[in-house]
């Protein structure tokens, strides 16, 4: 998962994008990168770590122009070592930047295709890069004497039939503007917005409607499944919905876990859709164990608290804070091996006593995804006093990788799979163990916005939107479990020492 943003601004935007980044941080904690346009030239800088710890004053005084693009990174693609960050750049033709979010799934033998047909050079293993260059051969293929708006889309159509996967994409296009696409599923999530300046209306593109909150710009709309829009370098807004495009299918684990509650993505309130999601643990709660002995729920900070809170209400016990969290560590699920996600997990959240002292408690999570953060968390309650421990997540089972742009792990890394929730149960040490329906969770999204007929569900369902080549699932295993990324991490570590 990463967070991307595109401005065609009125005045010098890389103080606008630094911030546009800054609250998409949470999308990914890898790399950040920002790309601006001055006159023809692109300039570039792109860097390890947060966004606050890669751009110096001297960077952001060299990030010069009026249009520019960024990026913050979490790896599903290519190398665990931050080596990657984005945007990636490519000179021919007219000069291309560009920033990505998402997986495509059919890498292997796009990077095939470019190479023996397109003719273009591959300097990474990340489909982004990937991405970039199937866009750049298709723009090369039109060949006008002129580059006009048009040909940008039809070269996008080409886009959407030779990539499969998720993908929204911002392109910075030398001598002509910025691009925004979305895949024809609408996996990944993509925003449009305007503010009026005195010198006129600038346009926006970000993953997250918190983005363009933060600029002062006003939410326009979602880019549509299928859709391409492309703002000139003077102002001009153009809109094209694919042929290639389908039904909108966003990814539900967006309103689960990723997206920030602030954010509304295809119309729909993640707050709200959060707050639903405790209505519904309650409702089911009180279906199965109407007797239930319950004296106090305690999220865990931060993601699940907007589900806690209606639980609580409704299952009328007391909400309590019983856990703090350190904010200065990254979040366990994007942490790279098991042994330091352990670590990180004591280091992250630290009980308090008086909260979970002969109590019965009922702690809740967003999702439970390897097991590791679940199974220390409950540890933790028992080590503070608990009587009894019951754990929740908002959640079904997570038991399918994901392939869409969200690293989740090995299917033998996952906590639920091939295993029955009473399993689970045991593995994680819980007294109960209480999964959302997937039915459930689908309605608590749906009912922000109706219009949308199915959701991406992979994760818990295992029924993949775009379909998977055979082989495909053992191969991603293969590339994502901890055995893998430490053997990378090792052969990089050796090449560079």
């Amino acid at each position: 998962m990463c967070g991307i943003v595109g401005i065609v601004g009125k005045s010098a935007v890389a103080p606008a994008l630094y911030d546009a980044l800054t609250m998409l941080q949470h999308r990914g904690q890898d790399a950040a990168g920002i790309a601006t346009l001055d006159g023809y030239r692109i300039r570039l800088c792109t860097g390890s770590g947060l966004v606050k710890d890669v751009f110096e004053r001297s960077d952001m005084l060299r990030l010069t122009g009026n249009v520019g693009i960024g990026h913050v990174r979490y790896p599903t693609a290519g190398r665990d070592d931050s080596s990657e960050a984005q945007p990636f750049y490519v000179n021919s033709p007219y000069g291309i930047a560009l920033a990505h979010n998402g997986n495509l799934i059919n890498t292997a033998e796009l990077t095939q295709a470019l190479f023996d047909s397109d003719r273009r050079h591959l300097n990474t293993r990340s489909d982004s890069e990937v991405l970039l260059n199937v866009l750049a051969h298709e723009l090369q293929k039109q060949n006008p004497a002129k580059l006009e708006v048009e040909h940008i889309f039809q070269a996008v159509d080409a886009v959407h039939k030779r990539c499969r996967g998720a993908y929204s994409a911002v392109a910075l296009i030398s001598g002509h503007g910025v691009l925004g696409i979305r895949d024809p599923r609408g996996i990944r999530p993509a925003v449009l917005g305007s503010r009026e300046t005195a010198s006129g209306v600038e346009y926006a593109i970000a993953s997250e409607s918190v983005a363009l909150d933060a600029l002062g710009f006003t939410l326009m709309r979602d880019l549509q499944a299928g859709e391409a829009v492309f703002i000139t370098l003077d102002g001009k807004l153009h809109s094209h919905v694919s042929p290639q495009a389908r039904a909108l299918s966003p990814c539900i684990f967006e309103y689960v876990y990723f997206a920030r509650p602030d954010s509304m993505i295809d119309d729909i309130s993640v707050y709200k859709a959060r707050l639903r999601m405790g209505q519904s643990l309650a409702k089911k709660i009180l279906r199965e164990r109407p007797n239930h002995d319950i004296e106090v729920v305690v999220p865990v900070p931060d993601t699940s608290r907007t589900a806690a809170l209606p639980l609580a209400y409704d299952l009328d016990v007391k909400y309590r804070e019983g856990f703090i969290k350190n904010r200065y560590i990254g979040r366990t699920f994007i942490m790279p091996g098991q042994a330091e996600r352990r670590k990180s997990v004591k280091q992250k959240l630290n009980a308090i006593d008086l909260e979970f002292r002969g109590k019965n408690v009922l702690i809740v999570d967003d999702s439970i995804v390897r097991g590791t953060t679940s199974r220390q968390i409950i540890q933790m309650a028992r080590e503070a006093g608990a009587r009894k421990v019951y754990f929740a997540s908002a959640a079904p089972p997570v038991r399918y990788p994901n392939i869409y742009g969200i690293d989740m792990p090995a299917s033998d890394e996952l906590v639920a799979s091939g295993r029955s929730e009473q399993e689970i149960e045991e593995e994680l040490g819980a007294d109960w163990l209480i999964y959302q329906d997937l039915s459930d969770l689908i309605e608590a999204c749906r009912e922000g916005n109706e219009r949308i007929e199915k959701f991406d569900t992979s994760c818990f369902s295992g029924e993949y939107i775009t379909g998977v080549q055979y082989g495909y699932l053992e191969q991603l295993q293969m590339q994502r479990s901890d055995q893998a990324r430490t053997r990378r991490r090792t052969e990089h570590s050796a090449v560079n020492a």
